[in-house]
């Protein structure tokens, strides 16, 4: 019992569930109706089967004993003392089909059945008998209640034994075939009614579980729309707010928390994008205030070092350290201005660009700038031609390469390759160096990332002369040309790659 629970238990594990609150709760309500209506069903028919049962025995108990005791006489001359039964030998008295069996010392002696039709003289009485038939009714107790055996040429029967005159024993049985009809047509009844019921009540409890719950279908519709929202920057457009419905109810309640969390996004979005304006904003203007001073800075230093009359050592090298470092602020100035301006969706120029020529001069500058690595090119038989501004995107090539080479030891190979497959144009660079760290690789397109100190630990070279900005320009170059940049790094094999729309793409 406990092994087949267990096997029905992992069944029902295993049947198909319903994933929305719509189908479960219309599951749910078919579920209980079907346990109601078997619960119902089988109060009916036990009740019905039980009571059919108890008429049959009442009849039993009324027809008694005449049946079999004229099984006993049949064919011989009656005595006295069953003068008065002389006429309990007339089938005609006893319901069709009615059993009797006489009993001797528990072995039948005598037995028959009254035919379909009382008044046929013809048809024999006499049944056939099995041992196991004759072994059940040797069981039924005497005197007793009423019991339900089978016989193998009639079916089964309700019997009743009782003592007969002559120390015998009379069995008296009366078919259940008519209480196993009835019970098999209310079963049948019963199915197809709960059946039609299910069916009507599932159709119906949708709808009614449908209609219900269309507020909270209105809800998730509303955060399926803002959850495809890009709210990482930029100013953003909400969609409008779920429509309300009853407070009191449940989904009201959800209805309603949902609206005022919306209000507060936005209102937290919208003080973002303000703050991220004024940021902006003031990036742009002090990075272009700052190209002045920086620019006088750099050319006094430059003056003075030019000056005839001598000049201490110290004050000279001083004097060079600020030109370097004002050069250096420049630069940095220059790129956070690039960057600001790109922030602010500031238009690049479109023009067609030769990038395989970008590449070959690109090549040719880093070769002079890093003679002691090793430059290789794969380039495509044919020129490639991308639409976009030539001067950025020989920035995007400039900063990928001088990337290669500061944080690469001496002697590494980078090669650089352009391939296209018409919809896209695919530029990468890569080193055989030491890798760019773990930790570092998913901000290395943020601004201010630097892993100069990681790298040198790894052989690379420790330059410290970058400001970060290096690779999030090259990110936010191509991301203005409707491209990607991607980072594949590990020690001995780091490779950036660029993605490009090309020419004519859509």
């Amino acid at each position: 019992m406990g092994r087949a629970l267990r096997a029905v238990a992992r069944r029902l594990r295993s049947l198909p569930r319903p994933h929305t609150l719509r189908a479960r709760l219309t599951a749910g309500l078919v579920v209980l109706l079907a346990v109601s209506c078997a619960a119902v069903g089988v109060a009916a028919v036990v009740e019905l089967d039980g009571f059919l049962t108890g008429r049959l025995d009442q009849q039993l108990t009324e027809v008694g004993t005449q049946f079999p005791a004229s099984l006993e006489h049949k064919g011989q001359t009656l005595t006295d003392h069953d003068a008065d039964d002389r006429e309990r030998g007339d089938t005609r008295r006893q319901a069709p089909h009615t059993f009797g069996a006489r009993l001797v010392d528990g072995i039948v002696t005598n037995s028959g059945v009254v035919p379909a039709d009382k008044d046929d003289t013809t048809t024999d009485l006499k049944v056939s008998l099995t041992a196991r038939d004759r072994r059940e009714l040797a069981e039924v107790p005497v005197g007793g209640t009423a019991r339900t055996i089978r016989l193998s040429s009639l079916g089964k029967y309700r019997v009743l034994a009782a003592k007969g005159r002559d120390g015998d024993v009379m069995i008296t049985g009366l078919p259940l075939e008519s209480v196993e009809a009835a019970v098999h047509r209310l079963e049948t009844v019963a199915a197809i009614v709960f059946g039609a019921a299910l069916l009507i009540t599932g159709f119906a409890g949708a709808l009614w579980v449908r209609w219900s719950l269309r507020p909270l279908s209105r809800v998730a519709a509303t955060a399926t729309r803002v959850s495809e929202l890009p709210l990482a920057s930029g100013e953003v457009a909400l969609p409008p707010r779920a429509p309300e419905s009853d407070p009191r109810s449940e989904v009201g309640r959800v209805a309603g928390a949902f609206n005022r969390m919306l209000g507060h996004v936005e209102d937290a979005l919208t003080h973002r994008h303000a703050s991220e304006e004024r940021l902006r904003s003031f990036a742009a203007d002090a990075s272009h205030e700052l190209r002045t001073p920086v620019a006088s800075i750099r050319g006094h230093a430059e003056l003075a070092l030019l000056h005839p009359d001598p000049v201490p050592p110290k004050v000279t090298r001083a004097l060079e350290r600020i030109g370097a470092e004002s050069a250096r602020m420049g630069v940095m100035v220059d790129e956070m201005l690039l960057l600001a301006r790109l922030d602010a969706g500031r238009p690049l120029e479109r023009s067609p660009v030769d990038l395989t020529r970008l590449v070959l001069d690109a090549i040719a500058d880093a070769r002079a700038a890093g003679p002691d690595h090793r430059w290789a090119l794969q380039l495509p038989e044919e020129p490639v031609t991308v639409t976009g501004d030539a001067h950025r995107l020989q920035q995007v090539l400039a900063n990928l390469l001088a990337n290669a080479r500061l944080h690469t030891p001496v002697g590494t190979k980078v090669t650089v390759s352009v391939e296209t497959d018409g919809k896209a144009t695919y530029l990468t660079v890569h080193d055989d160096g030491p890798g760019v760290p773990a930790e570092v690789q998913p901000g290395v397109f943020e601004r201010f990332t630097r892993a100069d100190r990681r790298r040198a630990e790894n052989g690379g070279a420790a330059t410290g002369g970058g400001a970060g900005l290096g690779l999030s320009i090259v990110a936010a170059v191509t991301e203005a040309h409707g491209g990607s940049v991607e980072l594949e790094s590990r020690p001995g094999s780091t490779t950036f790659t660029v993605q490009l729309p090309s020419r004519g793409a859509t």
